[in-house]
């Protein structure tokens, strides 16, 4: 992976990062899009595609409420579709599934490395107004401007150092779990999905599993599970 590609796939993290608590709050930090994203800056969008639906499984499960400690599965997803990326880029296995494994898993880590880092950012938030408290009392603008400005940058150096992790020491680690995976041929996907799927359905009865909510999650798993036998 050249500079330039590190650099633009750190902007993606970084944009990916900010978009789940500060600014504009779109749902690009989902998993899918990221991921997506990411493979699309390296040449093979589809196998970030592929990654972040299944990282999407898993962050169904997060519930970003308050000040609830979350994971922040964006910077880790965008990271681990340039990572497939440029892994089929170079022939190698990092797109069969013992990679996509690895990468997944790894990505999982940095995402709960990421829900300790937004606590670490509120406790810098909260110092950063008690130290500007005087000010804003007095109605003071520019100490607003200043507040909001060093919240900002607080969660974009963090959204960029969470990328980084993911880039290179998770990149290594991934790739390092991947070459010593020697499991039986299919039981890396099957276990990859069988906890993906455990940890969606899990997260969906939670959510939806009550009343009225629950016969609309049963009619859309049955519509689903029909268009897919019909798609095959």
């Amino acid at each position: 992976m050249s500079p330039g590609e590190i650099a633009g796939v750190t902007a993606l993290g970084v944009v990916v990062g900010v978009d789940l608590v500060t600014v504009p709050q779109a749902m690009t930090s989902r998993p899918l899009v990221a991921a997506f994203a990411g493979g699309w800056i390296l040449g093979h969008p589809m196998i970030g595609l592929l990654a972040g639906a299944l990282m999407e499984l898993f962050a169904l499960e997060t519930l970003p409420i308050g000040a609830a400690r979350y994971p922040d599965w964006g910077p880790p997803a965008a990271a681990a579709g340039a990572l497939l990326a440029d892994g089929v880029r170079a022939g190698g296995g990092e797109g069969a599934w013992p990679g996509l494994l690895a990468t997944v898993l790894v990505a999982a880590l940095a995402a709960w490395l990421g829900g300790w880092s937004l606590d670490l950012i509120r406790r810098a938030n909260g110092a950063a107004i008690g130290r500007y408290a005087e000010r804003l009392e007095r109605g003071d603008p520019r100490a607003l401007v200043a507040l909001q400005a060093g919240g900002f940058a607080r969660d974009v150096l963090r959204a960029a150092a969470l990328t980084l992790v993911m880039l290179v020491p998770g990149g290594l680690v991934a790739r390092a779990l991947a070459a010593r995976w020697r499991a039986p041929a299919g039981l890396a996907e099957d276990a990859l999905l069988a906890a993906a799927l455990g940890v969606a359905a899990w997260s969906a009865w939670r959510l939806f599993g009550r009343g009225r909510t629950a016969r609309w999650l049963a009619a859309g798993l049955a519509v689903g599970c029909a268009g897919a036998l019909l798609w095959a």
